[in-house]
């Protein structure tokens, strides 16, 4: 769980589509991790009776992606094929869903068998035309935005909160350095079962619930979009930050698959260095294009390069994390809100390489 490359892996898993009036973008990178154990599931029309409802989750995965993708394959069914969800029931459907999942995973051979002890987080929505379900089991997050600002977010589940370190020390066990028995940094999730084997308590009294914390919401006009991430983007970005920054973006591009990308690319320039995984879903009232915003990155754009040509003509033998490090002293104005100059890093790299192709290989990484 704790290991890493001696450079990230910068290349993206993306898919995007569109239905019942939203739209969505995925982006998902495995960055510093020696092995890639997010998953994801995006999926606009259920079908049948829910052709007007929309899914979407994340997953991260933990000592392994086993459990990770075999919930992103099966978590929706499980949960759509619930009497009470049948029953337009959707919370208590949705309850019961992870619950049946995380039980019957216990029976896949390389799980019953002790062999894999990987777990997951979750975080997943259900959308309708008039409501929005939010569900989370562990430290994965969903933001939903309006006007730039967070207006609503789930709670990431840590040991040291009261009612989860109450629970995990009812079960038996303790919290160290913030983790489960000093080892596990959440304390809800999918999997994991060495911390759900006290015999006399029940499936979510465990050192480690598969229980997920349910919201429903009506959806507004003036929502903009949903934001459903692992910890790898909320470990560098707050929740303001990243609605800013997205809201920023969308001003100046309607691709989302280039603005996931982009957050990634900034977390990374960040300094995250786990895997990360992000789907935006925008609402009817996302913010369109702004010819004015576009003027604005193509002036900032050019700034840039100029700044760079003119540090690289005093500098000739400069290497990239200097020059980032020059340019980070600088007051550059209309960078973007909530990831400033390190969301256009990838953007100095291709200016750097283009100038100074011998230096090239300094451009791996852009911390500053």
């Amino acid at each position: 769980m704790g290991a890493f490359l001696e450079k990230p892996m910068t290349s993206k898993h993306n898919e995007h589509g569109e239905g019942n009036g939203l739209r969505f973008g995925v982006g998902s990178m495995q960055g510093w991790r020696c092995e890639m154990e997010d998953a994801y599931h995006a999926k606009t029309g259920l079908g049948d009776s829910l052709e007007d409802w929309n899914y979407f989750a994340v997953f991260d995965g933990h000592a392994g992606d086993n459990v990770a993708k075999h919930c992103a394959a099966n978590l929706l069914q499980r949960i759509i094929t619930t009497t009470e969800f049948g029953n337009n029931d959707i919370t208590k459907g949705i309850h019961t869903g992870f619950l049946q999942l995380d039980e019957a995973m216990r029976n896949l051979p390389e799980l019953a068998s002790g062999m894999d002890k990987s777990g997951t987080t979750a975080v997943c929505a259900f959308i309708s035309s008039q409501h929005l379900y939010i569900a989370n089991c562990g430290d994965s997050r969903a933001v939903l935005c309006q006007n730039a600002q967070p207006i609503f977010t789930t709670q990431d589940h840590k040991p040291i909160l009261p009612g989860e370190k109450e629970r995990i020390q009812n079960a038996g066990g303790s919290v160290m350095v913030q983790r489960v028995n000093g080892s596990l940094a959440v304390s809800r999730a999918l999997g994991d079962y060495d911390y759900k084997k006290v015999a006399n308590l029940g499936q979510c009294e465990q050192l480690v619930s598969p229980e997920p914390e349910i919201f429903c919401r009506d959806r507004e006009p003036a929502d903009e979009f949903l934001v459903l991430a692992c910890d790898g983007v909320w470990d560098v970005m707050s929740n303001e930050e990243l609605c800013q920054f997205v809201h920023n973006r969308l001003e100046v591009s309607d691709n989302l698959v280039d603005v996931a990308n982009q957050v990634i690319d900034t977390c990374l320039h960040k300094g995250s260095r786990d895997n990360m995984s992000i789907i935006i879903i925008a609402f009817p009232g996302a913010p369109p294009v702004s010819e004015e915003a576009q003027k604005r990155e193509e002036a900032l754009d050019q700034h840039l390069r100029n700044r760079i040509e003119q540090i690289l003509g005093e500098m000739a033998s400069i290497e990239f994390g200097a020059l980032l490090k020059e340019l980070s002293r600088e007051d550059i104005p209309d960078l973007p809100p909530g990831g400033g100059l390190h969301a256009k890093c990838s953007y100095v790299s291709k200016v750097f390489k283009e100038l100074h192709p011998k230096l090239a290989e300094t451009c791996e990484m852009g911390n500053y």
